[in-house]
């Protein structure tokens, strides 16, 4: 679904939304130019408005009627049936009035719900469209708890203000132009004076007092997110919480952040007391003053016993709308604040954008090239300075290096996640930064190292890679990645649900069905990044050889940390520091006796010690007590740092990035 053609432009940076920047943001929801059915309800809801208002002001009258019918001078002589004839067909005009009144207010309300449904939904797609479309760079920045909160909020805001303004605040301004036009004919100017005054007395009262309850709100808001971040981050780590028995430190921190929402929660009440009170007092003086009025008027003559019921009538007439219009202020104004972070979010504008024209990329043979490719998250820290290689079509290129080196870099470059800073990346000679990047992803499969899965069935998340697809070929593509007779031992099978981001499956596991949603995808170019890096020995063999099936006769970025991995690979690029230190193939890059033969020797003191480990727990029948001293134990501490430094490449890169936007707010 698009957006509503031409909406206010939005400005960037953060700033306080105003009510009239907010009305006018939502107003082409509300009227939206290419929905004529939807104006016509706009329309029928406001005819509706106005015919329930006027019947409103009638209701008072009635009561007037009769009871200047009762009170007539001459009705002690008139028989009972006759006196009580014109009353009972005033109660009866009343009671059709109420019906009247109920009717046209329902009706309007229902006529105007799909108006105000379709705004909340429209607008919230757009939303979700924009965080699609937003930079890696920002989804790295935020909390994802405090995200989903602030777009929670957010919809709430904008369903709050839709309906307060048609439904509430416009019926309100109604009545109380009618009410004043009532007491200035059917009374005096007097009358029409005092409630004019009491009118602006309380909407003054209202808006301070409420303007002085806003950052109340705010800071109820602020605390509201940060209890739901800790929530959200304590509960996705519950497994580290209970590896490190952290749960009273973490109930602590949470309740530190309840504890900031109670006391801002407590100091909204007391404001709200004090904003009814201060309206009630308004409200209570000026109704004094107009019945004091009204009684001279009786004594004087001027004034009947029904016009004193008429008035006490329009003044309870006139309280409704009053609370109600200080009520829609309220709810008004905190739903702009309410609405501030997602609007903020709407003005953030996606750092990688498709040019002007930008044109779909075209395979004709699939060959990746880096030309001289520089790239830094933080312009005093450059990650890649000058790259350059090829990956030639249904070739397969390895890149290896240390942890930090660059290497994750490049998958995100390709991906077009980020612009290099200088530099092109072309795929059969088209520069990737002129093509669009719907296409560009289109024809690129990723197995990343950390798979995550949606919060659905194994079969939903097979067809991710290419939804248009039959049970079929998801059965086929299990096959290839060696997942099918897994799949069909567990309950529920294909329809088995996998847990929020895949928990449920085993790691081996997950990779199997990120394989197989590549297969397929059918792309190609392949992009490996990590693939089997946090994988055991066992499984990792398994997994290399669906990821060799997958790669035959594609061109392949492989990015590895273990290097047996790629011993077959056409060429291997040694990655340090930014540049490229190495290049060749396998055999080749051993006999230089480089980098690379370093690392090789590395691994495998790591492998075999790994392997005595494991033929020691073997051989003593257990797994948790056997003793490594001297320099087998050495080696494994210093084989757990390595590892452990390789795994934390991607973190190193997404730390980059925070610590840049940290830095650039620091000056």
């Amino acid at each position: 679904m698009t957006p509503p053609a031409n909406p206010p432009p939005r400005k960037t940076g953060r700033r306080e939304a105003t009510l009239s920047e907010t009305v006018k943001h939502l107003w082409p929801y509300v009227w939206p130019t290419d929905r004529l059915d939807l104006k016509m309800r706009v329309l029928g809801a406001l005819v509706l408005l106005l015919a329930a208002k006027v019947v409103t002001i009638l209701v008072p009258y009635s009561f007037k009627w009769a009871t200047d019918a009762l009170a007539h001078p001459g009705s002690a002589n008139v028989p009972l049936p006759a006196l009580l004839a014109g009353p009972i067909a005033i109660c009866v005009l009343y009671g059709l009035l109420r019906i009247f009144m109920q009717l046209f207010t329902q009706a309007r309300d229902a006529l105007f719900a799909a108006v105000a449904m379709h705004a909340v939904r429209r607008l919230a797609n757009e939303v979700f469209v924009h965080l699609h479309d937003l930079s890696l760079r920002f989804h790295l920045e935020r909390k994802t708890g405090g995200l989903t909160r602030i777009l929670e909020r957010g919809r709430e805001a904008i369903q709050q203000i839709v309906r307060m303004s048609m439904l509430t605040g416009v019926p309100t301004v109604v009545e109380f132009a009618l009410i004043l036009g009532v007491f200035y004919f059917a009374f005096d100017w007097r009358y029409m004076l005092s409630i004019s005054i009491m009118i602006v007395a309380y909407l003054w009262f209202t808006q301070v007092a409420t303007d002085w309850r806003i950052s109340i709100r705010r800071d109820m808001n602020e605390s509201d997110t940060d209890a739901n971040v800790k929530a959200i981050d304590s509960l996705l780590n519950y497994e580290t919480v209970k590896y490190f028995t952290a749960e009273k430190r973490e109930a602590a921190r949470y309740d530190k952040s309840m504890a900031r929402y109670e006391k801002n929660s407590i100091s909204s009440y007391v404001s709200l007391a004090v904003l009814n009170s201060g309206q009630g007092i308004i409200f209570a003086a000026a109704l004094s003053v107009v019945m004091i009025l009204c009684v001279n008027g009786i004594r004087n003559g001027t004034n009947t016993i029904g016009d004193f019921v008429l008035l006490n009538g329009l003044m309870i007439q006139l309280y409704q709308p009053l609370n109600f219009m200080g009520m829609v202020y309220r709810e008004i104004k905190q739903a702009t604040i309410d609405i501030e972070q997602m609007f903020d979010v709407l003005e953030q504008n996606p750092e990688v954008k498709d040019k002007p024209g930008a044109l779909p990329l075209k395979i004709s043979q699939g060959t990746v090239t880096f030309e001289n490719v520089q790239f830094a998250y933080d312009p005093a820290r450059p990650i890649l300075k000058g790259i350059s290689f090829e990956v030639p079509a249904g070739k397969t290129v390895a890149v290896v290096g240390p942890s930090g080196a660059g290497k994750s870099t490049l998958s995100r470059l390709l991906f077009r996640f980020y612009e290099p800073q200088s530099g092109r990346i072309l795929i059969d000679g088209q520069n990737i930064s002129d093509i669009t990047q719907v296409s560009l992803r289109e024809k690129i499969g990723m197995v990343p190292q950390d798979t995550v899965l949606f919060n659905e069935t194994i079969a939903y998340n097979i067809r991710y890679g290419r939804w248009d697809t039959t049970q079929e070929e998801i059965e086929a593509a299990a096959k290839l990645a060696q997942i099918d007779e897994f799949i069909r031992t567990i309950p529920g099978g294909y329809n088995a649900q996998v847990g929020e981001r895949g928990l449920k499956l085993s790691g081996g596991e997950k990779q199997r069905v990120a394989i197989a949603r590549t297969i397929l995808k059918a792309p190609p170019i392949l992009m490996l990044d990590e693939a089997t890096s946090a994988l055991d020995s066992f499984t990792e063999r398994e997994i290399q050889g669906a990821l060799e099936r997958v790669a035959q006769d594609r061109t392949t970025l492989v990015i590895a940390h273990r290097l047996s991995t790629i011993v077959n690979a056409d060429e291997i690029l040694v990655l340090d520091s930014g540049q490229i230190v190495e290049r060749g193939r396998h055999e080749d890059l051993l006999a230089l006796g480089g980098v690379y033969n370093a690392m090789w020797n590395r691994q495998r003191e790591v492998d075999e010690a790994q392997e005595t480990l494991r033929r020691a727990e073997a051989a003593e029948g257990k797994s948790k007590h056997v003793a490594i001293t001297g320099d087998f134990g050495v080696l494994m501490q210093e084989a757990a740092v390595a590892t452990a430094g390789d795994l934390d490449d991607d973190r190193n890169d997404e730390n980059l990035v925070r610590r840049s936007e940290e830095d650039q707010s620091a000056k």
